[in-house]
This record gives C-alpha cells, structure tokens and sequence, in this order.
C-alpha cells in the first residue's frame, strides 16, 4: 500500500475518530492511553511503498506519541517521500551513507524525548494495533522493556519453514548465554523505558541489535516481559531483507556481547549531537 505525503497527514484526524484500518483499538480500562507519552522511533530503508501508510497508523494510535523517522541512505524515493513530510510529531532524520538499522536505531534513541520508546519496522509487518499490550507492562510499573513475540498465538501469516526454525535456534542459544527464557529474540517489535534505554552503550549497526539489547539487558538485570503480537510477514519479493547471512551474524554477536563486549555507559555524546538537528544533509 502505498500513501503520498499529503494522503498520510491529512488522513490522520479521520483515522483517529473513526477508526480506519490499521488505528489501534482502545487501550483497555488499566491504562488512559491519551496519558501515555510514547517515542516510536521507524528506522527505514527503501520502503517507498509503506512509510507513509506505517506514519498512518502509529499517528492513529491513542496515545501521545512522537514518530522519529530514521531513513537510511534509501534509493527508492523513500527519503523524497519524508522531506515532503509536515506533522507536529513526525521527525526526520537522514544518514549520510547507508549504515544499517542498528546504527539508525541509535539515532533515533538518542532522539526520543517520551518516557516510553516502541521500535517500529517500516515494512508493515507489525502492527501498531499492538501497542497498548505491549506498553502495558512498562506503564504499570512492571517492566523496564516487552518483547513483542511472533510465537506466543497472535494471528501471523503462515510462511517460511526453515525461518522460524532459525528463530528458534538463536533465541534458544540466547536464552543459553542470558538466563533467559525467551521465544522470540529477534522480534522486530520491542518496547524500553527511555530512562533505561538510555543507560546502554550500544554499538550493533546492523540486525545484529536484537541480540546486542537482548544480552546487555540481561546483564544490567531487567526486568523483562513477553507478549503476543501479529505478525505480517512479507516474502522476499514482497521486500523482505533479512537472510542467512543475518542469521549467522546474529550467532557471532550473541557470543561477542555475552563473552567480549563489557561497554555500559550511555553514549551522552550522540544524544547532543542529534539534539535538533532533523537532517544532517541540510546546512
């Protein structure tokens, strides 16, 4: 589904009154969503043809949210699309060269000004309708971050076999080196206190953030909770990215972080560097 830039903002206010597809429904009795300050931070890479509509949809959620738009040196027209962007909460920033998503989702923590961040794919594969669940859990107190799990019996598209065993087999391993007891390191779908967030020194500037954030919150001791999400998966000629290769790197940083990488400290220094500055292309 592709939505033009004009299309994305202006059909914002409808879609939050009269509950278009893909608006979140109402966040249950234990929360007052419109009281939820949330930072959903979208880093993006080609994805000329979902941004707009994925934009749609968290700005149709309930809660107050704050939509940092980290693009990654697309070639698709997908950086044309943001700079045609206007909203009141949307941000973007704009990388130089193209680095990879963890090192977006940097950029895009460092951003965050909200008490809550949710990481949010471009692609459509998560939904934004799972947010009150996965906020839940931070926003009563139990929490530091959620895991957002393909495997816990949400409504999921049905494809890719050895994907899923995959999964399996380096979320188990994870689970080894951590203590853990998770079903789905690598869901792309995850929720943090900024305050605790913002405690780490992350370094991982590809895929291999899931199992960087997943070793080093362990280490610091969070409290860490699961629960179920839909997942939409694409395949590969839909625009899927992520491959064996990704899988075998994802093994190789769950041993580097785990056994290798003693780095704590917060990177203060990149959150000043990004403190107002939207795009660094621009003088």
């Amino acid at each position: 589904m592709t939505v033009d830039a004009e299309t994305c903002v202006a059909g914002v206010t409808s879609g939050e009154q009269a509950g278009l597809p893909g608006a979140t429904e109402p966040a249950g009795e234990q929360m007052d969503a419109h009281r939820v300050r949330v930072s959903v931070v979208v880093p993006v890479y080609n994805e000329v043809n979902t941004v707009g509509e994925i934009i749609r949809r968290v700005l149709s959620s309930p809660f107050e949210t704050e939509i940092i738009v980290v693009d990654d040196a697309s070639s698709d027209g997908t950086r044309e699309f943001l700079r045609r962007l206007e909203h009141p909460r949307v941000r973007c920033f704009y990388q130089p060269v193209n680095r990879g998503k963890g090192a977006a989702l940097r950029v895009g923590f460092a951003a965050a000004s909200h008490p809550y961040v949710i990481v949010q794919d471009a692609d459509l594969e998560y939904d934004p309708r799972d947010y009150p669940k996965l906020l839940q859990p931070l926003v009563d107190g139990r929490a530091d971050m959620v895991y957002g799990s393909r495997f816990l019996g949400g409504p999921h598209r049905v494809m890719f076999f050895w994907h899923y065993v995959g999964n399996k087999l380096i979320t188990l391993l994870s689970n080894m080196v951590t203590d853990l007891n998770l079903s789905d390191m690598e869901t792309g779908m995850k929720a943090f206190r900024r305050d605790k967030l913002q405690a780490l020194s992350l370094s991982a500037n590809r895929f291999t953030f899931e199992p960087e954030i997943t070793v080093k919150a362990a280490r610091a001791r969070w409290r860490i909770y699961e629960v179920p999400v839909s997942y939409a998966g694409r395949t590969y000629q839909e625009g899927k990215k992520i491959g064996w290769r990704d899988a075998a790197s994802a093994i190789a940083a769950i041993l580097r972080y785990r056994f290798f990488d003693r780095t704590a400290a917060c990177d203060a220094g990149l959150r000043e560097r990004v403190a107002g500055r939207g795009d660094p292309d621009r003088p």
